[in-house]
C-alpha cells in the first residue's frame, strides 16, 4: 500500500483500538493525525502512541488522505459541516458510529468514498469481528485503500448498510454483557478455594466450550440447556430475559438512522 496519512477526528477509546492494532500488526501508517475537543483524552493517546501527532486544528486533520470520524452521533453532522472544505474528491471518509448513514455524510462531503464501520473492542487484539459499508460511489482504488486499513483490526466483511446497527448490537456491544458477570464469577474462585489461575482457566475453558456445545453441534437450545440439570439463578432467568427483550430493543431503536 502506498504511504498514505490518516487523521482521526475524534481521540477516544475507537482511536486507541485502531493505534492498538496497527501497533500489534506492526501496520502503523507513516503519518496519524489526531484531534479531540478534549486536549487530556489526546494527550494521553501520545503518551501511550508517541508517533502521532496531535493537532487541534479539526480541519488540518480533515486535510489527510483518510479522514476516520470517531464521534459519537449527536456530534457528527456539525463536524460534517466544519470540515467541508478541507475534504477532497480524493480523501476516503470512514465513520466510525452509528446512526448517521452514508447518503447523510455525502451530502456534507465532496467525496464519494465514504465508508461506514461498526468497529469492535476486541480488535484491541487483532480479532475483531467488523460489519463493513462502502458507498456504491467508492472508486475502486479508495476500496482497496480502506480494506488494507482495516485488516488488521481482524474480521472485516462488507453487510448491507440497513444491518450495521444491528450489528452494534448483537456484536459491538456483546461483550458489555457478559464481562462483568465473568468479573464477579472470578472473584468467587478464591473463595471456594481455587487460585486465581485455576479461576480464571475454569472459567476461560467451559465459556469457550459453552459456546461451542450451544452453536456447532446441532443441539436445539433447549436440549443444550438440559445438559445441566441446576440452574443455580435460575429464579432470576425471566428477569434477565426481559432486560434483554426490553431494554436492547429500545437501544436499537434510539440508534437507528
Amino acid at each position: 500500500m502506498k504511504t498514505l496519512s490518516t487523521g482521526f477526528i475524534g481521540g477516544g477509546r475507537v482511536t486507541k483500538i485502531f493505534l492498538r492494532a496497527w501497533q500489534n500488526a506492526s501496520a502503523m501508517p507513516e503519518r496519524v493525525m489526531v484531534t479531540d475537543t478534549c486536549g487530556d483524552v489526546v494527550f494521553k493517546l501520545s503518551e501511550v502512541f508517541p508517533s502521532i501527532e496531535i493537532s487541534t486544528d479539526v480541519k488540518s486533520v480533515a486535510s489527510q488522505d483518510v479522514v476516520f470520524i470517531a464521534l459519537h452521533p449527536p456530534v457528527i453532522m456539525e463536524t460534517l459541516e466544519k470540515i467541508y472544505e478541507p475534504v477532497t474528491a480524493d480523501t476516503i471518509v470512514i465513520l466510525l458510529a452509528p446512526k448517521i448513514t452514508i447518503e447523510k455524510i455525502a451530502a456534507k462531503l465532496g467525496t464519494k468514498n465514504i465508508a461506514r464501520l461498526i468497529p469492535n473492542a476486541t480488535s484491541y487484539i487483532n480479532r475483531g469481528y467488523n460489519p463493513l459499508t462502502i458507498a456504491s460511489g467508492c472508486t475502486p482504488e479508495a476500496k482497496k485503500v480502506i480494506m488494507e486499513l482495516l485488516t488488521p483490526l481482524g474480521h472485516t466483511f462488507e453487510v448491507a448498510e440497513s444491518k450495521l446497527e444491528a450489528y452494534a448490537m448483537l456484536s459491538a456491544m456483546l461483550p458489555t454483557y457478559f464481562w462483568f458477570q465473568w468479573v464477579e464469577l472470578g472473584k468467587l474462585g478464591p473463595k471456594m478455594g481455587l487460585t486465581e489461575d485455576e479461576t480464571v482457566t475454569a472459567i476461560r475453558e467451559t465459556l469457550a466450550a459453552a459456546i461451542e456445545i450451544m452453536y456447532d453441534h446441532g443441539l436445539k437450545p433447549e436440549e443444550v440447556i438440559d445438559l445441566i440439570p441446576v440452574k443455580p439463578i435460575g429464579a432470576s432467568e425471566a428477569q434477565i430475559a426481559e432486560i434483554y427483550q426490553t431494554t436492547l430493543p429500545a437501544l436499537f431503536e434510539k440508534i437507528k438512522p
